[in-house]
Protein backbone atom coordinates (compact mmCIF):
# COMPACT_ATOMS: atom_id res chain seq x y z
CA UNK A 1 0.00 0.00 0.00
CA UNK A 2 1.74 2.92 -1.11
CA UNK A 3 1.04 6.73 0.42
CA UNK A 4 0.17 9.84 -1.47
CA UNK A 5 2.11 12.04 0.37
CA UNK A 6 0.62 15.00 -1.85
CA UNK A 7 -3.13 14.11 -0.86
CA UNK A 8 -1.79 14.33 2.84
CA UNK A 9 -0.38 17.32 2.30
CA UNK A 10 -3.14 18.98 0.83
CA UNK A 11 -5.61 17.17 3.66
CA UNK A 12 -3.84 19.18 5.95
CA UNK A 13 -4.44 22.44 4.22
CA UNK A 14 -8.24 21.96 5.30
CA UNK A 15 -7.92 23.19 8.95
CA UNK A 16 -6.40 26.37 7.44
CA UNK A 17 -9.46 26.53 4.91
CA UNK A 18 -11.75 25.75 6.89
CA UNK A 19 -11.01 27.61 9.81
CA UNK A 20 -10.81 30.72 7.42
CA UNK A 21 -14.69 30.22 6.58
CA UNK A 22 -16.29 28.85 9.92
CA UNK A 23 -14.13 31.08 12.47
CA UNK A 24 -15.25 34.22 9.74
CA UNK A 25 -17.16 36.81 11.58
CA UNK A 26 -19.99 36.13 8.96
CA UNK A 27 -20.25 32.84 10.23
CA UNK A 28 -19.31 31.71 13.90
CA UNK A 29 -16.05 34.28 13.80
CA UNK A 30 -18.15 37.47 16.06
CA UNK A 31 -19.70 34.87 18.34
CA UNK A 32 -16.83 32.67 18.55
CA UNK A 33 -14.88 36.20 19.78
CA UNK A 34 -17.27 37.38 22.20
CA UNK A 35 -17.50 33.16 24.03
CA UNK A 36 -13.82 34.45 24.11
CA UNK A 37 -13.99 38.29 25.07
CA UNK A 38 -11.40 38.97 22.34
CA UNK A 39 -11.07 41.87 19.81
CA UNK A 40 -10.15 42.80 16.89
CA UNK A 41 -6.86 44.17 18.11
CA UNK A 42 -6.50 41.49 20.45
CA UNK A 43 -6.32 39.18 17.20
CA UNK A 44 -3.87 40.86 15.51
CA UNK A 45 -1.36 40.63 17.73
CA UNK A 46 -0.64 36.86 17.52
CA UNK A 47 2.26 35.48 15.97
CA UNK A 48 0.35 34.51 12.82
CA UNK A 49 3.70 32.53 11.34
CA UNK A 50 3.96 30.81 14.25
CA UNK A 51 0.16 30.18 14.78
CA UNK A 52 -0.23 29.11 11.08
CA UNK A 53 2.77 27.23 11.10
CA UNK A 54 2.19 24.91 13.86
CA UNK A 55 -1.43 24.75 13.02
CA UNK A 56 -0.30 22.93 9.89
CA UNK A 57 2.33 20.83 11.28
CA UNK A 58 -0.15 19.29 13.79
CA UNK A 59 -2.66 19.15 10.95
CA UNK A 60 0.02 16.74 9.44
CA UNK A 61 -0.02 14.75 12.19
CA UNK A 62 -3.85 14.14 12.26
CA UNK A 63 -3.49 13.30 8.49
CA UNK A 64 -1.51 10.56 9.47
CA UNK A 65 -4.41 9.07 12.22
CA UNK A 66 -6.85 9.70 9.94
CA UNK A 67 -5.41 7.04 7.04
CA UNK A 68 -5.52 4.28 9.95
CA UNK A 69 -9.09 5.37 11.16
CA UNK A 70 -10.21 5.89 6.93
CA UNK A 71 -8.40 3.41 5.59
CA UNK A 72 -8.94 0.20 6.66
CA UNK A 73 -5.94 -1.65 4.56
CA UNK A 74 -3.73 -0.52 6.81
CA UNK A 75 -5.09 -2.87 9.36
CA UNK A 76 -3.92 -5.24 6.67
CA UNK A 77 -0.90 -4.16 6.15
CA UNK A 78 -0.22 -4.10 10.15
CA UNK A 79 -0.93 -7.85 10.51
CA UNK A 80 2.04 -8.58 8.03
CA UNK A 81 4.41 -6.29 10.26
CA UNK A 82 3.58 -3.33 8.48
CA UNK A 83 5.18 -2.31 4.97
CA UNK A 84 9.29 -3.29 5.94
CA UNK A 85 7.70 -6.81 6.21
CA UNK A 86 5.21 -6.11 3.19
CA UNK A 87 8.02 -8.35 0.84
CA UNK A 88 8.01 -11.19 3.08
CA UNK A 89 4.19 -11.63 3.48
CA UNK A 90 2.17 -14.81 2.58
CA UNK A 91 1.01 -14.81 -1.42
CA UNK A 92 -2.76 -15.28 0.55
CA UNK A 93 -1.70 -11.76 1.75
CA UNK A 94 -1.25 -10.63 -1.84
CA UNK A 95 -4.36 -12.33 -2.67
CA UNK A 96 -6.26 -11.11 -0.16
CA UNK A 97 -4.97 -6.98 -1.40
CA UNK A 98 -5.85 -7.62 -4.74
CA UNK A 99 -9.56 -8.75 -3.92
CA UNK A 100 -9.95 -6.11 -1.30
CA UNK A 101 -6.96 -3.36 -1.67
CA UNK A 102 -9.30 -0.78 -2.73
CA UNK A 103 -12.85 -1.72 -1.03
CA UNK A 104 -13.88 1.59 0.73
CA UNK A 105 -11.57 3.60 -0.19
CA UNK A 106 -14.32 6.35 -1.24
CA UNK A 107 -14.43 10.33 -0.42
CA UNK A 108 -18.09 9.02 1.01
CA UNK A 109 -16.70 6.67 3.38
CA UNK A 110 -13.47 8.53 4.68
CA UNK A 111 -15.56 11.43 5.18
CA UNK A 112 -18.06 9.13 7.46
CA UNK A 113 -14.98 8.24 9.68
CA UNK A 114 -13.72 11.67 9.67
CA UNK A 115 -17.50 12.76 10.96
CA UNK A 116 -17.13 9.80 13.40
CA UNK A 117 -14.05 10.55 14.82
CA UNK A 118 -14.92 14.44 15.01
CA UNK A 119 -18.07 13.05 17.09
CA UNK A 120 -16.30 10.62 19.30
CA UNK A 121 -12.65 12.00 19.76
CA UNK A 122 -13.21 15.68 19.31
CA UNK A 123 -16.47 17.21 20.43
CA UNK A 124 -15.52 15.09 23.69
CA UNK A 125 -12.15 16.56 24.15
CA UNK A 126 -13.57 20.25 23.64
CA UNK A 127 -16.65 19.39 25.75
CA UNK A 128 -14.55 18.48 28.41
CA UNK A 129 -11.94 21.39 27.62
CA UNK A 130 -14.70 23.74 27.97
CA UNK A 131 -16.40 22.52 30.74
CA UNK A 132 -13.11 22.88 33.03
CA UNK A 133 -12.59 26.38 31.06
CA UNK A 134 -15.92 27.11 32.39
CA UNK A 135 -17.17 28.23 28.99
CA UNK A 136 -20.43 28.37 27.37
CA UNK A 137 -22.32 25.45 25.34
CA UNK A 138 -22.22 28.15 22.54
CA UNK A 139 -18.13 27.92 22.93
CA UNK A 140 -18.01 24.03 22.94
CA UNK A 141 -20.60 23.70 20.01
CA UNK A 142 -18.58 26.64 17.72
CA UNK A 143 -15.49 24.38 18.02
CA UNK A 144 -16.78 21.11 17.88
CA UNK A 145 -19.11 21.76 15.16
CA UNK A 146 -15.41 22.95 13.41
CA UNK A 147 -13.89 19.66 14.15
CA UNK A 148 -16.48 17.80 12.85
CA UNK A 149 -16.95 18.87 9.68
CA UNK A 150 -12.79 19.40 9.40
CA UNK A 151 -12.27 15.95 10.22
CA UNK A 152 -15.28 14.71 7.65
CA UNK A 153 -13.56 16.75 5.03
CA UNK A 154 -9.85 15.87 5.74
CA UNK A 155 -11.33 11.91 6.42
CA UNK A 156 -12.59 12.12 2.94
CA UNK A 157 -9.53 13.47 1.38
CA UNK A 158 -7.01 10.77 3.09
CA UNK A 159 -9.49 7.94 2.27
CA UNK A 160 -10.01 8.86 -0.91
CA UNK A 161 -6.25 9.85 -2.09
CA UNK A 162 -3.38 9.42 0.23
Amino acid sequence: MEINFIALFLAAVVTLLTGFIWYHPKVFGTIWMKENNFTEEQLKTGNMLKIFGLTYVFSLMITVILMALTIHQSGAVGMVGGPPKLAEAKPSFAAFMADYGTAYRTFKHGALHGFMSGLFFAFPIVGINGLFERKSWKYIFIHAGYWMLTLMLMGGIVCAFA
